[in-house]
């Protein structure tokens, strides 16, 4: 059970935020079939990647994590778990992971070592980067070029442009987390975006949202998409605009309610996508 909770899997929220882009790009770079091998790699491989991550991401904040109310009672901050069984269970998600790589191309499976690098030192990006987010937009949006690798053989310009999207969604997203845990992160020292960006926060998170929808609409009109593709990109522009209503005044609750809520912006996108290609 506490391996459970280091790895998050009684908050799904984050492997469902890694799965959605990487859903975009297997379906985009398919023509919407993608091969049932691929599918199946990337959705274990998504699970268990993220689940690493955050045995990483605690491992890295395990002195930050007891000074912070949200995160004290976690599995390392409590001393419930060593640091050694810690180590010992991210390095065997992360082999686990690397083994269903191994079953893609060359490619993919090159492209593997920097999403694990991406994956590993995000966590301690948060000392010296102003925007972490934006590192993070990076590492959650890999899976976008390595599922176009798995399906085509290649990364064309088009999969690090829907990366380009999935990079300002990120950020806008985990500012709002950010500015749940504020407070916290001023007294401690961690860097976040919901910091550096100051009294233009919500702004900010706004105009991220903006170029995500920018970007993927141009996406489409490079694939030629039709109907359905837009109407899924109408709709996560309403859950958008519902998000603000929660954040505008920069309340914990509704801003981690906002963060939350991304699922289904994440949902909306790919539903588009899915019945586009249908």
């Amino acid at each position: 059970m506490l391996y459970a909770k280091l790895m998050r899997i009684d908050k799904p929220i984050g492997i469902l935020l890694l799965l959605w882009p990487t859903l975009w790009g297997l379906w985009m770079a398919s023509n919407g079939h993608p091969h049932p091998e691929v599918l199946f790699v990337f959705l274990i491989g998504t699970a268990l990647m993220r689940s690493a991550g955050c045995v990483v991401n605690d491992y890295a904040d395990r002195e930050y994590d007891p000074h912070v109310e949200r995160t004290k009672e976690r599995p390392l901050a409590s001393k419930k778990i060593s640091r050694k069984e810690a180590l010992t269970l991210a390095a065997s998600l992360a082999g686990a992971a690397f083994l269903l790589v191994l079953l893609m191309n060359r490619l993919t499976v090159m492209l593997s070592f920097a999403a694990l690098f991406l994956a590993v030192s995000y966590p301690y990006t948060k000392r010296f980067f102003a925007i972490p987010q934006a590192y993070l937009g990076i590492a959650f949006g890999f899976g976008i070029p390595m599922a176009f690798a798995a399906e085509t053989g290649a990364v064309p310009g088009i999969a690090w442009q829907i990366l380009l999207a999935n990079f300002f969604w990120t950020i806008a997203y985990d500012t709002e987390y950010a500015l749940v845990d504020r407070e916290d992160d001023i007294r401690i020292g961690i860097r976040t975006s919901a910091l550096t960006f100051g009294r233009f926060d919500i702004l900010a998170v706004m105009l991220c949202y903006a170029f995500l929808l920018v970007i993927l609409a141009i996406v489409g009109m490079e694939l030629e998409r039709g109907l359905f593709y837009y109407s899924g990109l109408a709709a996560a522009s309403a859950l958008m605009l519902y998000h603000y209503t929660l954040i505008r005044r920069r309340e914990r609750e509704k801003c981690f309610r906002a963060f939350l809520h991304n699922n289904w912006v994440g949902g909306a996108i790919f539903l588009g996508i899915l019945l586009d290609y249908l």
